[in-house]
């Protein structure tokens, strides 16, 4: 057993040295106290790090199909009235949402950007006593109102009872409103007099849209749109108006929903035009993106990239639609964020080479101060130091 005993102690890695032979010094203690805090730090800095969860990032193929893209946006137009700015949306598969009104809010805003809390619906118009009827004649006491569609209409039975009939009804027949005083519904609800009603506001349009996940664009832009001979156009004649500013502030562009550390690019960017007419181009690149947080809440958004770019008119001539488009492109590249804590034996490795590091470094500075100052001290004895 003793034999045991005395093999067990001779493997001893650390030998005790008698308290009789050690000896403390003013420098020792010094670098005793100052690692010390560096342990300290050292440790309180790992130990934030165990405690928070930490998010690994990933790149791979995005292998999804048939999904919706939602684009959040809140702009504003300080210098064109809501009452003009319409917004339409279309991909390259051919899907087009002209004029989108669902979910989308307008606010008029004066000139200092102001909101106007009241609007109202039709201002200051003319009243008819007897409003043209579909079939040509005016309307008697004793008929019932349908309005004309002016040659618009689809089927002999339609009705154009308001101002907004006619034109939709004309923008689905790719005609354009030239005059629409000559509109009954559009003098009667006083359409040019609400517009110069609304001369000098400006809108602040906000809300969301949703599209196929393929590549497309959405615009804002003044008159109602429609197609001809295949090209997307819109209508500004009924504004009778020559030119128009789009200077516009992007307060907010997002595509998908918000998730911890993104960054869009286009908050609080802001242009002003110079010239008369002019197409401002946004081509933004999309990266689809998944976010788990720590409690393995799936969030499913994108990030973005943007450039821009200022189309004018030239030489007089009207060479680009006046408006703010946002030309978007997908990224085949799928970025995914993981929230995750470090483990517990990660962090214990960490802790043991914290305190062995430090010990190890200060016990080297340690020894070569205190046979520094020996050596020095021996000298000084044998008059050999100057």
């Amino acid at each position: 057993m003793d034999g045991l005993m005395s093999k067990l102690r001779s493997l001893d890695a650390y030998p005790k040295v008698n308290e009789d032979f050690y000896s403390r010094t003013l420098s020792g203690g010094i670098i005793t106290l100052a690692s010390s805090v560096v342990m300290l730090l050292l440790f309180v800095s790992e130990l934030r790090l165990y405690l928070h969860a930490v998010t690994e990032t990933t790149l791979r193929v995005d292998t999804s199909r048939g999904e919706k893209l939602r684009i959040n946006f809140d702009v504003t137009f300080p210098a064109l009235q809501c009452s003009i700015i319409s917004l339409d949306a279309m991909d390259i598969s051919g899907l087009e949402h002209l004029d989108v009104k669902h979910d989308i809010f307008k606010q008029r805003i004066d000139a200092h950007g102001n909101v106007i809390a009241t609007r109202q619906d039709a201002v200051g118009g003319m009243k008819m006593e007897k409003p043209l009827q579909h079939h040509g004649g005016r309307l008697e006491h004793n008929e019932t109102y349908c309005g004309s569609c002016y040659g618009a209409q689809e089927s002999d039975g339609q009705c154009c009872n308001s101002c907004e009939d006619v034109r939709e009804a004309y923008r689905k027949k790719g005609w354009g409103v030239s005059n629409p005083d000559a509109i009954d519904q559009c003098k009667r609800e006083g359409f040019l007099q609400s517009i110069k009603d609304e001369e000098g506001e400006g809108c602040n349009i906000y809300g969301f849209i949703e599209v196929n996940k393929v590549a497309g664009n959405f615009h804002f832009a003044p008159g109602k749109s429609f197609q001809q001979s295949n090209v997307h156009v819109h209508d500004l004649l009924p504004f009778q108006k020559d030119s128009f500013n789009v200077s516009h502030k992007v307060n907010k562009l997002s595509f998908g929903e918000y998730f911890p550390g993104v960054v869009n690019p286009l908050d609080g960017v802001q242009w002003v035009q110079h010239s008369s007419y002019g197409m401002y181009q946004y081509f933004i690149k999309v990266v689809p993106t998944v976010y788990t947080d720590i409690n393995e809440h799936i969030i499913l958004s994108n990030q973005f990239s943007v450039t821009e770019h200022f189309r004018s008119s030239e030489s007089g001539r009207i060479q680009a639609l006046p408006g703010v488009f946002f030309f978007y492109d997908l990224s085949p590249i799928k970025v995914t964020f993981t929230e995750q804590h470090v483990s517990f034996l990660h962090f214990l490795t960490n802790v043991c080479a914290i305190v062995g590091g430090v010990f190890t470094v200060s016990g080297i500075i340690d020894s070569f101060v205190y046979h520094g100052q020996r050596a020095i001290k021996k000298k000084m004895e044998i008059g050999k130091f100057n």
